[in-house]
């Protein structure tokens, strides 16, 4: 028997980040190559045209997955039923906003995206925010979605994992498949904390190296300093933005598409993943915010925090500076008084 579609929503539809994730999804990289797809893409009126073209586009690709496409600027069209959610579209920094100002731009789009996601989405519905402040937005969309479990929502920091282990694999000089379970605690932003303590490379090509990450790099103040790999993977963005003119795209929507597989496939034995979630609590972090933590899920879907791991004082103080973040984006966006 032929699989039921997978309802499949895509706000920002006609941005990049969004026709690249509407390519991504339409080819199987998401579900697999046996999933069809029906697809919904999201815009607002301004975008409409240039929705058109995205669908245009993806009709000439005659892509046997996709059932049906349907662009539209309507969220009960949008959002019906659907299965998963990626919330891309999300206003940009404009010259002379702070970060306090883009919370409250977007406070406005996440409230109404997830109380469109409490009207009328599946029960459920698997959620990615990609849309920066990502973590916040995911907040606001969360709590103005009080009939859908938390554990609906999730955040982007796949793609700060996939830079760390991209950089890392560059570092050492092996593939990137060889790179595992390098960590991204805390926000989507530059207080990020890209972890290399649990992460450990397969099969290195020297002989008697130990195959933990910091060993084979050899080279703990490039790890560690404020200067090397930590900043380079926090400022990724911006270097990327410099360079291109543009945000980062491509790489965004390969990211959400690796989040989405993860958390509806399942992990492999032994794969540890970044997710930014509602924190339980663990490590510390306190309650109340979408923390990105290392996790495992099985192949129900149910996101796990991986517990047990040591954390030292440099780490901690890190984990913390990032979780303070948070508490002050919750506070600029829903005004939420903010402590630890």
């Amino acid at each position: 028997m032929p699989k039921a579609p997978v309802k499949v929503v895509i706000t920002g539809g006609a941005g990049n980040i969004g026709g690249y994730a509407a390519f991504a999804i339409a080819k199987g990289a998401m579900l697999g190559l046996d999933q069809p797809i029906e697809l919904r893409l999201l815009e607002i009126p301004q975008a409409k045209t240039a929705l058109q073209g995205v669908i245009m586009e993806l009709n000439d690709g005659c892509f046997p997955l996709l059932t049906s496409v349907t662009g539209t600027t309507d969220y009960k069209t949008a959002f019906a039923d659907v299965d998963i959610a990626l919330l891309i579209g999300a206003k940009p920094r404009s010259p002379g906003m702070v970060r306090a100002d883009l919370l409250k731009a977007n406070a406005g789009i996440f409230k109404g995206q997830g109380q469109a996601l409490n009207n009328y989405a599946s029960r459920n519905v698997k959620v990615v925010v990609v849309g920066n402040p990502a973590n916040t937005n995911c907040l606001i969309a969360m709590t103005n979605a009080p009939d859908l479990s938390p554990s609906c929502f999730t955040a982007l920091t796949r793609l700060d994992q996939n830079r760390a282990t991209g950089m890392i694999a560059a570092k050492i000089g092996v593939q990137v498949r060889k790179v595992r379970n390098v960590v991204i605690w805390g926000n989507h932003s530059k207080t990020q904390y890209p972890d290399v303590n649990q992460a450990y490379v397969v099969d290195h090509p020297q002989p008697n190296v130990l195959s933990a990450v910091r060993a084979c790099v050899g080279d703990n103040e490039w790890l560690d300093s404020n200067s090397g790999f930590i900043p380079m993977v926090q400022k990724r963005g911006a270097a990327v933005l410099k360079a291109r003119g543009k945000s980062s795209a491509a790489s965004a929507a390969n990211a959400a598409v690796d989040h989405m597989r993860s958390w509806c496939l399942g992990t492999a034995p032994g794969e540890i993943v970044s997710m930014a979630i509602p924190s339980d609590g663990s490590y510390g972090v306190p309650k109340g915010i979408v923390y990105s933590f290392p996790t495992t899920v099985c192949p129900g879907g149910k996101i796990s925090v991986v517990r047990g791991f040591t954390i030292d004082a440099k780490s901690q103080a890190r984990m913390t500076a990032t979780a303070e973040e948070l508490l002050s984006e919750k506070q600029a966006a829903l005004g939420t008084p903010a402590r630890m």
